[in-house]
């Protein structure tokens, strides 16, 4: 078991990562015995772990309800949103509740916005059960849900009191949703950290066959970086924007395409493609080093061209609508070497348009 600690003063938390932890003693931290719950989780997840947790957390003498949602990004609602409130205030929770999410992006996403409004605010434990949530999503405090104009676009900042990463959840995950996860691994590796992207190159195969010790350091790596970053730009005011490598683009395909219709990382693997290819047009990064980046992502899986039945221009609306956007300034997160990101702006629309293009 490793523990890391997100450093945000009086709103700090602990990371706890590790094979079998759900079932350690004290570990929802901070619930005490006669504390009250509610469990937020899906139909998918209900059928695999629900029980197993519900038993740790009655065990823990937790008083304990649920909520369980329908399964899927395209659920990532504020109907969906709605049915945990109206779930709160029929069990008549009151502001000393905690809000447990149970799931991957989607349920930790919807559970942390609901707890960021309930009442004003209450505690919310995550407990994230995809690749992709252990390594990012369930970090940070970003919440929040989509709309059909934009993906996040209605959301807040609210940091969980605790992060429990039971890396025995991955075991049930579908392929595909591992490969999901490994693009937001790649994105840290490329952003800040070459020493951990060349050892990906090595070692990706045994991180998605779910070798225990390198799963277990892809997770530790990927939280300590962002725990790092988190603890010196909490709201995005600066470096955090760096996070979303490959982000601007792969919501663009989210939303366009359909919430749902391709895996959140899958899109963001296309979207780094994208982001290196406008780096490259610009001569920002070489081509050697971009190859180096395509095939890591085909190594793992990974889509590596753009969606043949969106065109170059029906990216654009999306992207002035990216929350990057700052005083009419697009800011695009573009590789300049491996494991260096850096934020540009005023980028030539047609450079936009012909890396898009080269990446289809």
């Amino acid at each position: 078991m490793e523990k890391l600690q997100v450093n945000l003063g009086n709103r700090s938390y602990p990371i706890t990562i590790g094979s079998k932890v759900l079932e350690l003693d004290n570990i929802f931290w901070p619930l005490n015995p006669g504390d009250h719950a509610m469990l937020v989780t899906n139909k998918t997840l209900a059928n695999i772990w629900k029980d197993k947790v519900f038993y740790q957390l009655r065990q823990a003498g937790i008083k304990l309800d649920q909520v369980i949602l329908s399964d899927g990004e395209q659920y990532k609602t504020l109907n969906e949103m709605e049915l945990i409130i109206s779930a709160l205030l029929e069990r008549s929770h009151n502001r000393d509740t905690t809000l447990i999410a149970l799931g991957g992006g989607v349920i930790g996403d919807l559970t942390g916005f609901a707890a960021a409004i309930y009442q004003r605010g209450v505690k919310f434990i995550q407990i994230p059960t995809t690749l992709l949530s252990q390594v990012d999503s369930s970090v940070g405090g970003k919440t929040g849900v989509n709309h059909i104009l934009g993906k996040n676009m209605v959301g807040a900042f609210w940091q969980p009191s605790s992060v429990i990463i039971d890396i025995d959840c991955l075991s049930t995950l579908p392929n595909s949703e591992m490969v999901s996860g490994i693009a937001e691994v790649i994105k840290y590796a490329i952003a800040f950290d070459e020493k951990f992207f060349i050892w990906l190159e090595k070692n990706i195969h045994l991180v998605l066959a779910l070798s225990e010790t390198e799963i277990s350091y892809c997770i530790s790596k990927c939280c300590q970086l962002k725990s790092y970053v988190i603890s010196i730009d909490e709201r995005e005011n600066n470096v955090r924007a760096l996070l979303n490598l490959g982000h601007t683009f792969g919501h663009a395909i989210e939303a366009h395409l359909g919430y749902g219709s391709w895996l959140h990382g899958e899109a963001v693997s296309v979207g780094i493609v994208i982001a290196a290819r406008v780096a490259q047009l610009l001569d920002k990064i070489n081509k050697i080093e971009v190859n180096r980046i395509i095939n890591l992502l085909k190594k793992a899986g990974l889509p590596t061209k753009a969606p043949k039945n969106m065109t170059a221009h029906a990216y654009l609306p999306y992207i002035m609508k990216d929350k990057k956007v700052l005083s009419g300034l697009i800011r695009f997160i573009l590789p300049v070497k491996i494991g260096q990101v850096k934020i540009f702006t005023n980028i030539d629309k047609n450079i936009l348009l012909s890396a898009i293009r080269n990446s289809q």
